[in-house]
């Protein structure tokens, strides 16, 4: 396996073993759940749309295969901060890599999942946690 091979895997293993933002944010005011019948991946994504229309707070909470739960953890660090409008972009860019394998020329941990395009079944695993997200921050605030 090549040394950047490696690298991804090493992203993915930790996010799933260490997972970023598990937990409800206690000022979360926007919540959205996604299910993945075929293999059993579910998640509900917390987060808070500040007024400057920015997401302040992410956290999400669920179960599924590591490939569901890495990329939801690592979606909550990429789109934290990001307007709405940044964090469809961010989810554009992701999509491409888990669907073509074409990861950007520098290295992000986004690109880590390139490999899931050679397992159809598995990208929606991988864009279950970015649906969830992109549909909370829809929802009227709570």
């Amino acid at each position: 396996m090549s040394d950047l091979t490696d690298l991804y895997q090493s992203v993915i293993l930790d996010h799933n073993k260490r997972p970023r933002n598990r937990g409800k944010p206690p000022t979360a005011n926007r919540v959205a759940t996604g299910d993945n019948p075929t293999c059993g991946d579910h998640c509900t994504v917390y987060l808070h749309l500040g007024d400057d229309n920015r997401i302040d707070a992410i956290g999400f909470e669920g179960a599924g295969c590591a490939i569901s739960q890495a990329s939801t953890s690592l979606m909550t660090t990429q789109v934290k901060g990001k307007t709405p409008a940044e964090a469809e972009a961010l989810y554009a860019a992701f999509k491409q890599i888990v669907t073509t394998g074409e990861a950007p020329d520098e290295i992000s941990d986004l690109a880590a999942f390139a490999g899931v395009h050679a397992f159809p079944a598995r990208i929606k695993c991988a864009t279950l946690g970015w649906h969830a997200a992109l549909e909370a921050v829809k929802q009227p605030p709570s």
